[in-house]
């Protein structure tokens, strides 16, 4: 059983294998989440290359983008032979491709099939099936009718709910714009745990610092973080010993360092370009004096031909000239 108090969003293009490393170095119970793959990606793509992750990672979600209830299922057997923790059916995302493929947020104007793909993925598999989804689409907004998606979901055996409290507008706004402009109803996440305190609610939006997190967990099962675990990513260092009673101390950005760099030593070897990893701890430092140097650094460098851990090295001698306490980073012998 996944202990769903924090996770981190799935986000398209951002939380990919490397990203997902990164952020487990952060904390290490916090469920994280893959990038949306579509059914059709898995069943004929390269899964290599969809689904491999570094064992580091759990626990972890594969999040599935899809409509047909017996592709799902199938691929709902792939993931529990990969090694996934659990399954998660994607229908809050309300890009146009992703309408075009029927599914995503537009799932939410069709209750009985969302149920169906539910029911059809539970019996293929003894993993968990969770739902991420809005509060509403379009004019298909009012409690009541999200009440109903909800009752008629959990019929098909899905008994954990991830819960963007913001509507998707399907036409008008970009996905960028549903991030930002439908305004955040969190009364109506927190309504929705009253109603059905079978179920696990867990609030999706907004959510930028621990004490945010502290709040919302008073009135629904657990949170998930989206952009600001990208942005900024070191407040997740405290996670562990506030939210799960961890007494180690949190690392601090030199660790996190030190330690992700024989996997970029690794990574390199396997042929995979620096600025693939690079660019997910840009974030890193944050606010604090050395920042703009240090992202400015692995930005022009990490893209150069042959770019290797010295260019880390060289953003982590940027942050000393600022005074940061971040000592010697090299892997020697493993570059």
């Amino acid at each position: 059983m996944l202990n769903r108090l924090i996770s981190i969003a799935p986000m398209l293009d951002w939380t990919d294998r490397h990203c997902r490393f990164f952020l487990r170095l952060l904390s290490r119970r916090i469920v994280l989440y893959t990038e949306m793959a579509t059914t059709g990606a898995v069943l004929h793509g390269d899964r290599q290359r969809i689904l491999a992750y570094d064992p580091a990672e759990h626990p972890l979600t594969l999040q599935l983008g899809g409509s047909d209830p017996d592709d799902l299922a199938q691929c709902a057997r792939i993931a529990a032979d990969w090694g996934y923790d659990e399954v998660n059916l994607n229908v809050g995302c309300p890009s146009d491709r992703v309408q075009s493929g029927r599914f995503g947020a537009c799932l939410m104007a069709e209750p009985a099939l969302v149920a169906e793909c539910v029911a059809a993925m539970r019996a293929a598999v003894e993993l968990p099936i969770t739902v991420k989804t809005r509060i509403g689409i379009d004019g298909r907004d009012s409690y009541e009718e999200l009440a109903d998606f909800i009752s008629q979901i959990a019929t098909g055996g899905c008994q954990v709910f991830i819960i963007h409290a913001r509507k998707a507008w399907l036409q008008g706004l970009s996905p960028r714009e549903n991030r930002e402009i439908p305004p955040l109803r969190y009364g109506v996440v927190h309504r929705l745990k009253q109603d059905f305190p079978g179920l696990t609610i867990v609030l999706n939006g907004g959510l930028r610092t621990l004490d945010q997190v502290a709040e919302q967990l008073r009135q629904v099962d657990g949170v998930m973080i989206g952009r600001a675990a990208y942005e900024n990513p070191y407040w997740l260092a405290g996670v562990d010993a506030r939210f799960f009673g961890s007494d180690a101390p949190p690392p601090s950005r030199h660790q996190i360092i030190e330690a992700l760099l024989p996997y970029i030593g690794e990574q390199l070897r396997q042929g995979t370009p620096l600025h693939c990893i690079t660019r997910h701890i840009l974030g890193l430092f944050h606010g604090v004096p050395g920042a703009r140097a240090w992202r400015r650094t692995l930005s022009e460098r990490a893209c150069r031909r042959g770019a290797g851990v010295e260019v880390v090295e060289s953003a982590c001698n940027w942050l000393m000239q600022e005074g940061q306490d971040i000592q010697s980073c090299s892997i020697h012998s493993d570059r």
